[in-house]
């Protein structure tokens, strides 16, 4: 099973089409694009892929002219973020792309202010928005700081491992997303959005090239989607191990904690300790591959049903209401 096949929480859609319809932008054309509809946003629950996502973001981009979604004092024309990414491949290195990025988007976005500080052994990219009245459902700040983690990392080929980010705003009903988004504990009601991470990594070298950035842009905003190595060290093996199995029906603990020369119970007790457990784990990636599969209308809920390991297509349609609030049949119908 791939790892590009999990899903996110419908709570990133609902509030671009709520964006859309505040400044009359066509929401519909947003949903089509992305193979959604409006049934699907009224469950709170719903999950989506990275793909819809993905499409959903660049054709609000397309419509509107504007990055920031709408979210923003002052729109950022579509194309600005290419312009800045064509500049900050030719860095040297990680501490001159931090300072690329707020130079360039000090001078050319009225909506943000961008500063980048080093201590003795920290450094700190902060964002604070103009009118934060404009991004009533904060979006546009979880998004730009997911963002200006995970291009940076990409520029340099590896993970910039952060200490902590510090978010303006209280937290939210999905903060479980943050887990994905973030890989380290998120500090909220703060005085600024900022991702903080140790000096050592400021003379990291820019190993990426126009060549490579080229196709990087291709895919974007798709790859800032796609689930990273950020869980903790045993929820990530066992994650890893489910979504490889070529079986995850017949995969059980005991298999995996022999895979991972570790006795069962140490493997319980671990998972344990990162606040889950196999079970959690095993349907998690039940419930992501189920998604894909449906959107593959040549793939019958039968066959999907005895993949998954479920006894009848019944029992899937339970767990797949329970999962996601709708049955398959209708979230593939819709």
């Amino acid at each position: 099973m791939s790892t590009e096949r999990h899903s996110i929480s419908i709570h990133f859609a609902r509030t671009l089409v709520a964006s859309a319809k505040r400044h009359g932008v066509d929401h519909q054309q947003l949903l089509r694009f992305a193979g959604l509809n409006e049934q699907l946003l009224e469950n709170p629950g719903l999950r989506i892929t990275p793909d819809q996502l993905s499409r959903m973001m660049q054709e609000m981009w397309r419509v509107a002219d504007d990055e920031f979604m709408c979210m923003g004092s002052q729109p950022s024309r579509h194309g600005v973020f290419t312009l800045m990414s064509k500049q900050a491949v030719r860095c040297r290195n990680l501490r001159a792309v931090y300072h690329h990025l707020g130079h360039f988007y000090n001078l050319v976005a009225d909506a943000l202010i961008l500063d980048f500080t080093i201590t003795d052994n920290e450094a700190r990219f902060s964002l604070r928005l103009t009118d934060p009245d404009r991004d009533p459902d904060n979006t546009l700040r979880e998004f730009l700081l997911l963002l200006w983690h995970r291009f940076p990392s990409w520029l340099i080929g590896q993970r910039i491992p952060l200490k902590y980010v510090t978010l303006d705003f209280p937290e939210p009903a999905h903060s479980a997303e943050h887990r994905l988004m973030y890989p380290c504990t998120a500090k909220y009601n703060q005085s600024a959005n900022c991702l903080v991470f140790s000096t050592d990594m400021l003379d990291e070298p820019v190993v990426q090239t126009p060549r490579t950035l080229s196709a990087y842009l291709r895919r974007a905003p798709l790859d800032w989607f796609k689930r990273q190595a950020y869980y903790p060290v045993f929820t990530r093996r066992v994650m890893d191990y489910l979504e490889q199995a070529p079986e995850l029906a017949a995969t059980n603990m005991d298999d995996i904690a022999a895979e991972l020369h570790v006795t069962s119970r140490t493997l319980r007790r671990k998972l344990a300790d990162e606040g889950t457990s196999f079970q959690e784990l095993k349907d998690d990636v039940r419930r992501d591959a189920a998604i894909h599969y449906l959107s593959q209308p040549s793939i019958p809920i039968s066959q999907i049903s005895r993949q998954l390991g479920f006894s009848e297509p019944a029992a899937f349609t339970r767990a797949f209401k329970q999962w996601t609030g709708v049955p398959p049949s209708v979230y593939r119908r819709s």
